[in-house]
């Protein structure tokens, strides 16, 4: 059998150089997400003895908005623990942002000369609106809980690192105060997407493109499962071409800042949004059952996490809470939302959840599948002008259904889903598409000791859903799904696509999958009643 280049799967990351010497530079900022007026703390660790720092607004063109040249440079010390307890560099440079710029993403580009050439390093913060007469505007809310666990520039994120007593460890805390990994902000156009772009061929052994691209080039091994360059950059860009006006906000904002959301009438969520705290679901169940309408175009709903130190540190224990979570006992302990302990199920918020779901179109998961959702329901609203009907596929040439979707536990019957019943779902919820996920890889042309996934996840799904770990049980969990569903809650509304790649369909001009986003914004952008 073919191996995957072990190197592909190993863990490896970004930090500072241990040799004073190399030319690098290195920046964060103090916080996520600002309003205008607002004071900016840029940290920023360099060898050269100065460096300029650019600020670009990343809509629909690149406009840059600041420069400045000649900045003192120093070296920071970098303790190994940054990813969990921050880098702790001094502030290097302050700026005030006036209030005339526009809500958005600020793309930070920090650059020195060196004997090899001009060497970048990227950061990004985000811009609330000041602005009045929202009634009109999407906000964004961008999935800023999954930036930090994809994040493991100093060795660690939520699924690897260097923690633990053999320095082996993913860790449950991690830091805001760091650098983001290369890729998270900048891409270039033909980077590859985590979804597979097209149907392996029959004895195609199972790889992992964009994987195999980073480690070749350089970038995080992370960057296509979350990050503003993968997901957000895409739907904001798309949308100025549409004519939609968007403000964006940080997820932090949701439980920070929770007024922030209160006059849009629509909130948009989109890519890969998969961490969540109890008093996010609070903002967002409060704002529909007030009136507020949710357009989710994303998938993997599946994480409780909390934040500490005034949003600097999100914690997430995932498979080790249950033993290691100081809040074990309580319903706020940082695993999967289906957790009984819990008792606040995923799909109570947006419809669906991902334990399950996942995988569709990734590595050896579905890699024949649809490459879209099959319709049940064609005639639902959102689909008008599509030209689709009962079984057609929704996104097949854009693979739209991927890399990981969520679902619900369901029956058919008389050729149409329904949720069966044995979890907790919003009351009216529809399925309107039905595709099939799995939690399990087929070793297909490889040694299975290379496959990505082992049976952790398959393991995890069968201990929180089925309360034991057996054959039987682990064979039910590595079967899930991916659906559209739809439903009303209070004077509120939601519509949720749940998958990951959904944004793929805008960026790949699917006219099909274009024309449903329209249909499901326009709607929500309406006023109540209209």
């Amino acid at each position: 059998m073919t191996k995957v280049n072990p190197a592909v799967l190993s863990h490896y990351y970004e930090a500072p150089a241990v040799d004073s010497a190399v030319d690098e530079i290195w920046c964060y900022c103090d916080r996520p997400c600002y309003s205008p007026g607002d004071t900016v703390a840029f940290h920023v660790s360099t060898s050269a003895q100065s460096y300029s720092l650019e600020i670009a607004l990343d809509a629909a063109q690149l406009e840059v908005v600041y420069r400045r040249d000649n900045l003192p440079g120093k070296r920071h010390n970098t303790p190994l623990d940054a990813s969990v307890n921050g880098c702790g560099w001094p502030v290097s440079f302050e700026l005030t942002i006036p209030t005339d710029w526009r809500s958005g993403g600020y793309r930070v580009t920090c650059r020195i000369d060196s004997a090899s050439g001009i060497i970048e390093q990227h950061y990004l913060f985000l811009l609330r609106s000041n602005a009045k007469g929202r009634e009109n505007r999407l906000l964004l809310v961008s999935s800023t809980g999954t930036w930090c666990a994809y994040n493991n520039w100093g060795g660690s994120n939520h699924y690897e690192g260097i923690c633990g007593p053999q320095a082996d460890r993913y860790s449950p805390q991690l830091s805001l105060q760091r650098p983001l990994p290369r890729g998270f902000v900048v891409l270039p156009e033909d980077a590859p997407r985590a979804a597979l772009a097209s149907v392996p061929g029959v004895d195609e052994a199972v790889s992992y493109p964009h994987m195999e691209w980073a480690y070749a080039n350089g970038y995080s091994k992370k960057y296509a499962s979350a990050g503003w360059a993968s997901y957000e950059r895409h739907f904001v860009r798309w949308a100025a071409a549409a004519g939609y006006e968007v403000d964006l906000v940080s997820q932090y904002d949701l439980q920070l800042r929770p007024e922030v959301i209160s006059d849009y009438p629509c909130l948009v969520f989109i890519g890969h949004d998969e961490y969540w705290s109890w008093e996010m679901r609070d903002s967002i169940d409060a704002y529909v059952e007030a009136g507020g309408r949710i357009a989710r175009f994303a998938g993997n709903f599946m994480w409780q996490t909390r934040l500490e130190d005034d949003g600097r540190r999100q914690v997430c224990y995932k498979s080790r809470a249950q033993s290691d979570d100081p809040l074990r006992d309580t319903d706020r302990i940082t695993t999967s939302w289906e957790l009984p302990q819990i008792n606040r199920p995923g799909a109570l918020t947006f419809g669906l959840n991902a334990i399950r779901g996942v995988y569709a179109g990734w590595g050896g998961c579905v890699a024949f599948g649809a490459g879209g959702f099959p319709l049940y329901r064609p005639d639902h609203w959102a689909f008008a002008g599509t030209g689709l009907g009962y079984g057609d596929v929704l996104g097949a040439q854009s693979r739209v259904f991927a890399y990981e979707v969520d679902g619900l536990d369901y029956v058919v019957r008389d050729g149409l889903p329904y949720p069966s019943g044995r979890e907790e779902v919003p009351e009216g919820l529809e399925i309107l598409a039905l595709g099939l996920a799995s939690n399990q890889e087929v070793a297909r042309g490889v040694d299975p000791a290379t496959l990505f996934l082992g049976s952790e996840d398959c393991e995890l799904h069968a201990h929180i859903l089925y309360g034991e770990v057996s054959p039987q049980t682990v064979a039910l969990a590595g079967r899930g799904s991916g659906m559209i569903a739809s439903f009303s809650k209070g004077r509120g509304e939601v519509f949720h696509a749940g998958s990951v790649e959904w944004v793929a369909g805008l960026l790949r001009h699917d006219a099909q999958v274009e024309r449903v986003t329209r249909n499901v914004l326009d709607r929500f952008l309406l006023p109540q009643g209209s």
